[in-house]
């Protein structure tokens, strides 16, 4: 891999260093035969130039072949072909051939041309010497008339033999230069190379574990950037890593030390973890890999987990298995578009719960005949003892009405749990309940200079429910208000708001200290203990209420100032 690298980067530099030589080479060979033979035009035309006083000199003196003899020795001496014709094209001197022996010359270029009064030049084959020569022809003129044509030439191959060189010497140092630039083209290629080369074999170390792994910071610039942010990453991802490592350790602990039975399903609906409280509970194989469905038939689970997977939210739902009474809870995971879910056996608190209230329900009946009995005798010994003594017997009476009347509330508030399917639903006129329930507090209330106002919307819906249920709710409700107001008055409003029944019961009492608001609602729970026993309350009765707005589906929530009264807020569905 490392090699491949150093070859492909060397090969590429390679590749263009004899690219370019051969363009440079292709150019420059062509630039300079075009630029040379420019020279050698330029050169000739500047030598025939010379020559043409000479010339004329000759041919106005008829001396022909004095003026042959004067050619030939000068090309001897120069090496240069000349050629003087008449503007008829008919050689009269060559410095070469014997001009008797030559062809007319009128319809040569350069004869033309300079028959013409221009300077032309030339290269073609020669058919009296048979090479290839580079002809130039100048005009030969006497008071302003062409009398004929100079034509002075070269022999290509003269040429030809000094690009060669040229060539060669090109070519030599071009394979110098080229030579040269590969040896530096290697050096830095390799420069390049070690550092990735060292690079890769960090790289791959980390890839296998190794976090020690570090680049040698050798270099400046850009390379040595790069070396210390490698080393900074691998030490950061050595702490993350390690950071990971015990969270992992953690979580396996923290899981594998749960109470409650764990499973994770992935995306594809298999499960992906379970800890040992699952097997213990649930199953006792292997589920890695199975389908949640195949771990656990039970058409809830399956429900509950099709549910979270389609809402993307927290849900919870009770499953029996194998005898046993299991809370599930499943979460949605965005992270694997998966679900969590966890179970908690609930069996023996269930039994629990069902022996505690059966015990309540045992003792309230059997405590109630007891109760009526004393209550009895104590009235009947009313009329028989002496004034003294009837002041210890209402004491007796009235704890006596006191524990019977939790006894009762203990006995309606295990109806309520234990058999809500048995609600009596009729269509219910809570303006004719409530008015009902007034009446029986207004004697109450006028001893205490209080008033019940009652203020209901026109017209008010009627509602499907438990007449007796939803009395008890109001009797509750008011009782309340009445013991706990010394002054001011009592309202209760009804009215209809986004298709529900909304009842008010306002007061202007006590009120309820903020931190007992989250629990008034428990049974047994009261707020000043000495006051609600002087009162004869039982502390039970908000839980029946509550208990009553739950099984007609509905909500209760309540607001108070302490010293400035009490609103309770209802809502029942329609």
């Amino acid at each position: 891999m490392r090699k491949t690298f150093l070859f492909k980067l060397f090969g590429g530099y390679v590749l263009i260093l004899l690219a370019l030589t051969l363009l440079f080479m292709s150019f420059s060979a062509r630039t300079v035969r075009t630029r040379y033979l420019e020279v050698l035009t330029s050169r000739l035309e500047h030598l025939g130039m010379a020559l043409e006083p000479q010339v004329l000199s000759f041919l106005d003196k008829g001396q022909s072949s004095e003026l042959e003899v004067f050619l030939r020795d000068l090309d001897h001496k120069i090496k240069t072909r000349i050629t003087v014709i008449d503007p008829e094209g008919k050689v009269l001197a060559d410095s070469e051939e014997n001009p008797e022996t030559m062809e007319s010359h009128r319809f040569r270029p350069e004869i033309l041309e300079a028959i013409q009064g221009r300077v032309n030049s030339a290269i073609r084959y020669s058919t009296t010497v048979k090479e290839d020569m580079l002809y130039v022809g100048l005009p030969l003129e006497r008071g302003g008339k062409i009398v004929g044509a100079l034509r002075v030439s070269l022999f290509i191959r003269e040429i030809n033999s000094l690009l060669s060189r040229i060539k060669k010497d090109l070519w030599l140092a071009l394979l110098v230069i080229t030579a040269l630039s590969l040896a530096g083209a290697f050096l830095f290629t390799r420069s390049l190379s070690r550092p990735v080369e060292e690079m890769i074999g960090a790289s791959k170390r980390v890839a296998a574990g190794d976090f020690s792994a570090k680049m040698s910071i050798r270099r400046r610039g850009e390379w040595g950037e790069l070396a210390e942010s490698f080393n900074t990453m691998t030490a950061k991802l050595r702490t993350l890593f390690d950071d990971l490592t015990h969270q992992r350790e953690e979580l396996k602990g923290i899981i594998g030390s749960m109470e409650e039975g764990l499973m994770v399903v992935d995306k594809n609906d298999q499960i992906i973890l379970s800890n040992a409280s699952y097997h213990k509970l649930i199953s006792q194989q292997p589920d890695r890999g199975k389908y949640y469905w195949e771990a656990l038939r039970v058409p809830q689970f399956v429900e509950l987990v099709k549910k979270v997977r389609e809402e993307k939210a927290d849900m919870s739902a009770e499953l029996k298995f194998n005898n046993r009474a299991f809370l599930c809870r499943a979460a949605y995971l965005a992270s694997r578009k998966g679900v969590i879910i966890t179970f908690f056996d609930m069996t023996d608190i269930q039994n629990v719960v069902r022996m505690k209230k059966d015990f309540i329900l045992n003792v309230s009946h059997e405590l109630r005949t007891p109760l009526t009995a004393v209550k009895g005798f104590a009235e009947t010994l009313e009329g028989e003892v002496s004034p003294a003594g009837r002041e210890y017997l209402g004491i007796i009476r009235r704890n006596t009405d006191r524990l019977i009347r939790i006894v009762e509330d203990m006995l309606t508030l295990s109806e309520l749990e234990e058999k809500p399917a048995l609600m009596a639903v009729e269509t219910v006129d809570l303006r004719r309940l409530a008015d009902h329930v007034i009446a029986i507090f207004e004697p109450r209330a006028r001893e205490k200079n209080l008033t019940i106002d009652l203020r209901a919307d026109e017209p008010l819906p009627a509602i499907k429910g438990d007449p007796f249920r939803l009395e008890q709710m109001f009797i509750n409700l008011i009782d309340n208000a009445v013991k706990y107001t010394e002054k001011g008055s009592i309202a209760v409003i009804l009215r209809w708001e986004d298709g529900q029944a909304v009842v008010e019961v306002n007061d202007t009492g006590v009120g309820i200290p903020a931190e007992h608001l989250n629990r008034i609602f428990e049974r047994f729970y009261v707020v000043d203990r000495s006051r609600s026993r002087k009162l004869g309350g039982t502390g039970l009765g908000l839980s029946i209420v509550k208990h009553i707005v739950s099984l007609h589906g509905g909500e209760i929530d309540v607001e108070s100032t302490e010293g400035a009264g009490t609103r309770f807020l209802i809502r029942l569905p329609a």
